[in-house]
C-alpha cells in the first residue's frame, strides 16, 4: 500500500488522495496501469503534475478502457494538455466506436496541435469589444461582461482561458477607464432577480401571493376533508389562536442543517413573519438511535444565525404520552392494528397483505400494551394504520421497537411512533394553521387529513414547495458522514461542503443566503441551482459590509532604498471613504505578491518589471527596480527598489497591493469539492461519489502576510483582501496565529492586470 501511496504522489497527488485513490480497488489498479504506461513512453523522465492530474482525471471518467494507452500516450506527449482538451477527447471516444475511429477527426476534436498565440486573443477581444462597444459605453461595468467572455471562448476554443480572462479585463479596463463611484454604486439585476421580479422573500409570502387559505378557511382548500365535526375543530382553533397564522419547522435532530434546509427556514419563518403569525422550531426527535445534543444545539443556532427567533421550541417528545394514548383511540376506533410482518416483508409498496389486519380491538389493544412494557424484541411487532396512502403504500407503521435510551426522555419509553403518525398530530396539537414542507411529501397528504379526521382531531392545511439543490456538492446526512469518516473533509462543518455551518465558517454572511433563497423564490417545482449563483449574492453583500485589507499570498521582498518609514492611511471602503478608515506602516521593507512582479517583460503585462515601474495602492508612491536578487537556485529572492511620489512622475499601468511589517498568518483557499455537477449520478460518475473529488479543492497557504489592522478581528469576521477575494478569520485561529477561509473570489479583478 504504501508504494502506490508514493506512486501516486509521485505524479502529483496529495497523501490523501492517493490513500483515498487505494480505497477504489479497479480505480487505483486503472491508475497505476495508466502511470506504467506513461513511464514506459517517457524513459527517465518524470511524470510532471499536469500529465499527472490529467492521467488521474481520465482513468476516473473513462469508460472504456481499451482506449487507456491511447489517451495515455497523447497526454504524457504533450498533444492534450488542458482539462478542456481531455473533456473533449473522452467525448469523442464515447461517441466513436474503437474500429470506427478516425485518428485525424479524433485530434481536431479535441484541438491537438492547436495553438493560440496572445496576438491571436488580443485581436479576437477587440474585435469582439468592438462589437459591442455602443452597448459598453451606454452600461459600462454594468453590461454582462459574460457576454464577452462567451463569444472570445467560443472563437478561441483552445486557448488559456485564463489568458482571455485577463485580455478581456485589460481591453474592457483600456476602453472604459477605471470604475468610477457610479459604477460602483449600482449593481445589476441577476438572474436570480428578474426570475422573481426584484420581489423580497416577505413580498412573495404576504397574504394573498401565495394564495394560501385564511387561518380557519382550511375547508376552502382543495383535497380538504371536511367531516361533520370539522366547522366546530375549526371554530375552537380560532378561539384558541386568534386567528393567527402558525407554521414550524419541524427538523429532525440526526445531522447538520444544510443550503436546502435554509429555504425551508426562509419559508416557514418567513411566511410566519410576513403574516403577523408565529413559528415553531419542533425537534422531530422520534429516532432515539441518531439523535445527538450537538445536532439540538447546532439547528436552533442556525435558526437564529439566519435572523429567525422561534416563538418557541418543541419536541415531538413533549408530546409522548399523548401520542400514545391517541393511539390506543385509534385501535378502538378499529384504525389500526398490531402486526407480525418483519421489516424486510414491509419494505417497497407492493407489499403482501397483513394477515393480521382484521385482528380483534382487545387484541391489538393488549398487545400494544405488552410493546410498551418491553415484551417483545425489536422488530418483531408494529402498530399499522389502516390506510392507503397516495403513492400506493399500504397501512404505514404508526408504532416501532428501539430499545435505545431517549436523548429527553431517557428509558420511559422503548416504543417509538414513526413520522407518518407524529407530524400532523404534532401539527395538530399545536395548533399550526399552515403545514409547509417539500414537494416529496405530497404523497402524504391524504395520510395527514386521514390521521387527523380518523382520531377527530383539529386537521391544518398541509402545503407543499419544491426542494432547493445546489449542484457540484452532496447533502445527504449518510453521504457527508462518509466524507467525514474516510477523512475527506474534517466534519460537518468543513467550508468545502454545503451546510449551513460550513458556509458560516467559509464565510458566507446569512443575509446573503437568506437573499439567495428569496431570488430563488417559493416555487412549487424542485429547483437545481449552480454555486456561483450563490457566490453572486455574498459578494453582493460583502462588497457592502466586508471592510477592506491588504494580504499577500505569495510574498516577495521588495527593499525601497530611498524612503524613511512612516505610516499610511487606508480607507475601509475606497468607494466610500466616510465608512472608516485604518492606519498601516509603511516601511523600507515591504512584500507585494511574487506574480506581480516579471523579470522578463511580456506582451500585455502591466505590473512591477525591470524596465516598468508600478503604483503602490494607497500609498501615493510609484517603484522603480534597481536591483533583482537571486537565491542559490537562481530564484528571485528580493527586489531593491526606489520610488517617488505619484505627482512627480507619470502615472503607471497598474497599481499593487503591498504590505509592511505585517502579521504572518495561514490562508485556506477553497475550490468545489466535486469534479462533476451531478456526484450522486451513476450515469456522470460510475465509480460513485467518493470517486469524484476534486484533488484541488483546498490549498493551504502557510506563510501568508496580512497588514495589522486584521489583528483584532474576531472568529468569523468577514474582510476583502484586495486584489484577492474574500475571506473570514476560521476558529482554528490563535493569539499567535490567524488562520483566513477563502469565502469567494472576487467579482471582478481588472486591477490584476
Amino acid at each position: 500500500m504504501a508504494d502506490a501511496v508514493s506512486i501516486f504522489m509521485s505524479v502529483g497527488l496529495s497523501e490523501q488522495k492517493a490513500k483515498e485513490t487505494l480505497k477504489n480497488e479497479a480505480l487505483s489498479s486503472t491508475f497505476k496501469k495508466a502511470i506504467e504506461q506513461a513511464q514506459g513512453l517517457l524513459g527517465s523522465a518524470s511524470i510532471d503534475k499536469t500529465a499527472g492530474t490529467l492521467l488521474y482525471n481520465m482513468v476516473t471518467r473513462l469508460k472504456d478502457y481499451n482506449r487507456l494507452s491511447f489517451l495515455t500516450k497523447y497526454i504524457v506527449t504533450r498533444k492534450i494538455t488542458s482539462e478542456l482538451q481531455l473533456s473533449a477527447a473522452l467525448d469523442f471516444i464515447k461517441s466513436h466506436p474503437q474500429e470506427n475511429m478516425d485518428r485525424l477527426e479524433f485530434e481536431a476534436a479535441c484541438g491537438v496541435g492547436v495553438m493560440v498565440t496572445p496576438e491571436q486573443i488580443e485581436d479576437v477581444v477587440e474585435l469582439i469589444i468592438r462589437k459591442h462597444k455602443d452597448q459598453l459605453l451606454a452600461e459600462r461595468y454594468r453590461f454582462n461582461m459574460g457576454i464577452l467572455m462567451g463569444e472570445a471562448r467560443t472563437a478561441l476554443k483552445w486557448a488559456d482561458g485564463k489568458m482571455v480572462k485577463n485580455e478581456v479585463d485589460m481591453q474592457v479596463l483600456h476602453f472604459l477607464g477605471p470604475k468610477t463611484e457610479a459604477d460602483l454604486e449600482k449593481k445589476p439585476k441577476s438572474t436570480l432577480q428578474s426570475n422573481t421580479e426584484g420581489k423580497s422573500l416577505m413580498e412573495q409570502l404576504r397574504g394573498e401571493a401565495l394564495k394560501f387559505h385564511k387561518p380557519g378557511e382550511n375547508y376552502k382548500t382543495e383535497g380538504y376533508v371536511v367531516t361533520s365535526n370539522t366547522m366546530n375543530l375549526l371554530k375552537k382553533h380560532l378561539e384558541e389562536t386568534g386567528g393567527q397564522v402558525r407554521s414550524r419547522f419541524p427538523p429532525e435532530p440526526n445531522g447538520i442543517l444544510h443550503i436546502g434546509h435554509a429555504k425551508a427556514i426562509n419559508f416557514n419563518f418567513g411566511f410566519a413573519k410576513a403574516n403577523n403569525g408565529i413559528c415553531f422550531l419542533r425537534y422531530d426527535d422520534t429516532n432515539p438511535e441518531k439523535e445527538e445534543e450537538k445536532y439540538f444545539t447546532a439547528i436552533k443556532e442556525m435558526v437564529e444565525w439566519l435572523g429567525y427567533k422561534p416563538f418557541s421550541v418543541t419536541h415531538a417528545s413533549d408530546h409522548f404520552q399523548l401520542l400514545y394514548d391517541l393511539a390506543v383511540d385509534l385501535i378502538c376506533r378499529g384504525h389500526a392494528y398490531m402486526c407480525h410482518q418483519r421489516g424486510e416483508e414491509l419494505k417497497g409498496h407492493n407489499i403482501p397483505p397483513s394477515p393480521w389486519r382484521e385482528r380483534p380491538v382487545e387484541e391489538s389493544l393488549l398487545l400494544f400494551d405488552r410493546m410498551r412494557k418491553g415484551m417483545f424484541a425489536e422488530g418483531e411487532v408494529t402498530l399499522r394504520m389502516k390506510m392507503v396512502m397516495e403513492d400506493g403504500k399500504m397501512d404505514p407503521v404508526a408504532y416501532r421497537i428501539k430499545y435505545t435510551p431517549h436523548h429527553r426522555t431517557g428509558d420511559t419509553w422503548c416504543i417509538y411512533p414513526t413520522y407518518d403518525y407524529t407530524h400532523c398530530l404534532c401539527d395538530s396539537i399545536e395548533n399550526i394553521t399552515h403545514s409547509l414542507c417539500t414537494k416529496e411529501f405530497q404523497s402524504r397528504r391524504s395520510s395527514y387529513f386521514w390521521l387527523c379526521n380518523a382520531l377527530d382531531l383539529y386537521c391544518p392545511v398541509q402545503w407543499e414547495y419544491g426542494r432547493l439543490n445546489l449542484t457540484y456538492t452532496v447533502v445527504s446526512k449518510r453521504k457527508i458522514i462518509k466524507l467525514v469518516e474516510t477523512g475527506i473533509v474534517r466534519d460537518w462543518d468543513d467550508p468545502r461542503l454545503f451546510t449551513l455551518t460550513a458556509l458560516r465558517r467559509r464565510g458566507f454572511p446569512s443575509q446573503a443566503i437568506n437573499n439567495f433563497c428569496a431570488r430563488v423564490g417559493v416555487t412549487v417545482a424542485q429547483t437545481t441551482m449552480e454555486p456561483h449563483l450563490l457566490e453572486s449574492c455574498v459578494r453582493e453583500v460583502l462588497n457592502d459590509t466586508a471592510p477592506r485589507a491588504m494580504a499577500i499570498l505569495e510574498p516577495l521582498k521588495v527593499t525601497i532604498t530611498n524612503l524613511p518609514t512612516n505610516e499610511v492611511r487606508v480607507p475601509d471602503f475606497p468607494a466610500n471613504e466616510a465608512k472608516g478608515s485604518h492606519v498601516v506602516p509603511f516601511s523600507k521593507t515591504i512584500f507585494i505578491e511574487q506574480s506581480d512582479f516579471r523579470e522578463v517583460m511580456e506582451k500585455g503585462y502591466k505590473r512591477l518589471t525591470p524596465d516598468q515601474p508600478v503604483g503602490l495602492r494607497h500609498a501615493g508612491y510609484v517603484i522603480s527596480v534597481q536591483r533583482v536578487i537571486k537565491d542559490g537556485c537562481g530564484k528571485v529572492c528580493e527586489l531593491e527598489v526606489t520610488c517617488a511620489s505619484s505627482d512627480s512622475v507619470e502615472k503607471p499601468k497598474a497599481f499593487i497591493h503591498w504590505v509592511s511589517d505585517p502579521l504572518r498568518c495561514e490562508v485556506r483557499l477553497y475550490e468545489r469539492l466535486f469534479l462533476h455537477k451531478n456526484p450522486e449520478d451513476p450515469a456522470e460518475v460510475p465509480a460513485g461519489f467518493l470517486s469524484d473529488i476534486n484533488p484541488n479543492s483546498l490549498t493551504g497557504i502557510e506563510c501568508a502576510l496580512v497588514d495589522h489592522s486584521v489583528g483584532k478581528a474576531k472568529v468569523f469576521d468577514k474582510f476583502q483582501f484586495e486584489r484577492v477575494g474574500y475571506f473570514s478569520l476560521d476558529p482554528d485561529s490563535t493569539s499567535e496565529k490567524l488562520v483566513f477561509n477563502r469565502t469567494v473570489t472576487l467579482k471582478e479583478d481588472p486591477g490584476k492586470m
